[in-house]
């Protein structure tokens, strides 16, 4: 997508209903995908502004929709436990026409909600009580949405976790090489190669009914969860671009293949990558706890195999994009996607070679 220019900026700014003008606006965060803001206020809470991409979410009146459509039901749940709902789900900022979404004089739609103040997010696990807590939310996120109707929801990115079609757009990646790189990732290509069965598993079972489709996250990381600071307990699961029908097991996988590991996404030192046992158990501990008895036999038994198949999907997207240019991810410096997919390869090698012990660990907690 183009650059934001300032009149671009201010133009959006000046379409939501915020209660005042913004005293500073500066960039928020260190998302890959959306473009967003800070803004601060003299008298009322921080709002946070986003344009969002529509070069990947190419469906941004839906996703506002399954956005808007989630929250008013968890809204409802939250305040029926007794909950804050302002503190405990997005809560949404309309245009000034009433829309959840503002499209601007360039055609970019844009977003607001309302900071979730005096509440932090953790790109890595500093503590393993954080971990624990995102596993919690996570699983209530999925206990609390298990009887919204799945097949409601639009499909925001398609096909978002059908790893097998992913593996086939891989393929067609390395046949096309159009820029080149095929050649010097031959060790990486070959590691997918080798492992296209693990890319049927979940299609297969979901084919034959032996799977429930269910409401998902789809990017279960660390940082899409608010932490209280002052509690340390987990409160809200953020970033719902991607709820759509999909696979428990997937939510738990990504979260692993993020949060279990025992290094950055993009570390180049290979030998610092490895998937934490310990941290494999406080979030299974955490996620079945939070699911509260919501998952079948079969979708426990399958987290490990979530595990691996979410690890090894990610980095087969980031190999992809690397062998096409790197137009979906941003990156920060050359061979950037390249060191991601390096990583998650590696945590897949490991999670292979401990697979007994992951098994083990979920038999335990079931």
């Amino acid at each position: 997508m183009n650059a934001i220019t300032e009149k671009q900026l201010q133009e959006a700014v000046e379409n939501f209903a915020f209660p005042e003008a913004p005293l500073h606006i500066e960039s928020y965060g260190n998302g890959h995908i959306n473009d967003t803001y800070l803004l601060t206020f003299t008298a009322n809470s921080p709002r946070i502004l986003q344009r969002m991409n529509t070069d990947i979410f190419n469906q941004p009146v839906e996703l506002m929709e399954n956005i808007m459509n989630v929250t008013t039901y968890l809204r409802k749940i939250i305040v029926e436990n007794g909950g804050d709902p302002d503190r405990e789900t997005l809560t949404v900022i309309p245009s000034k026409d009433g829309k959840p979404y503002y499209k601007d004089s360039t055609g970019s739609y844009w977003r607001a909600y309302i900071l979730i103040t005096d509440a932090t997010s953790y790109d890595q696990v500093e503590k393993p009580e954080d971990f624990y807590e995102s596993a919690v939310s996570f699983g209530h996120f999925q206990k609390m949405l298990a009887d919204y109707p799945a097949d409601t929801l639009h499909e925001t990115i398609k096909g978002f976790h059908d790893t097998a079609a992913r593996f086939e757009v891989f393929r067609q990646a390395v046949s096309k090489d159009i820029v080149g790189r095929a050649k010097d990732v031959q060790e990486e290509i070959q590691f997918v190669l080798d492992r296209e069965d693990v890319t049927k598993v979940f299609g297969q079972l979901l084919e034959a009914g032996e799977l429930p489709l269910r409401v998902t996250h789809n990017d279960t990381k660390l940082n899409n969860i608010m932490i209280d600071n002052k509690s340390g307990k987990g409160i809200c699961v953020i970033d719902l671009d991607t709820v759509m029908p999909g696979l428990a097991m997937n939510d738990f996988g990504d979260s692993i293949r993020f949060g279990a590991s025992t290094a950055a996404e993009d570390e180049k030192d290979l030998n610092k990558v490895s998937c934490n046992l310990e941290l494999f158990e406080i979030y299974v501990k955490g996620f079945l706890e939070g699911c509260e008895g919501r998952l079948t036999e079969k979708e426990i038994e399958l987290l490990p195999m979530g595990a691996k198949v979410m690890t090894f999907e990610c980095g087969m997207r980031f190999l992809t994009d690397y062998l096409e240019g790197d137009h979906y991810f941003k990156i920060h410096r050359p061979e950037h996607n390249l060191d991601r997919c390096r990583t998650q390869f590696k945590l897949v090698k490991d999670m292979e070679e401990k697979w007994e012990q992951m098994a083990a660990i979920v038999r335990k907690y079931k």
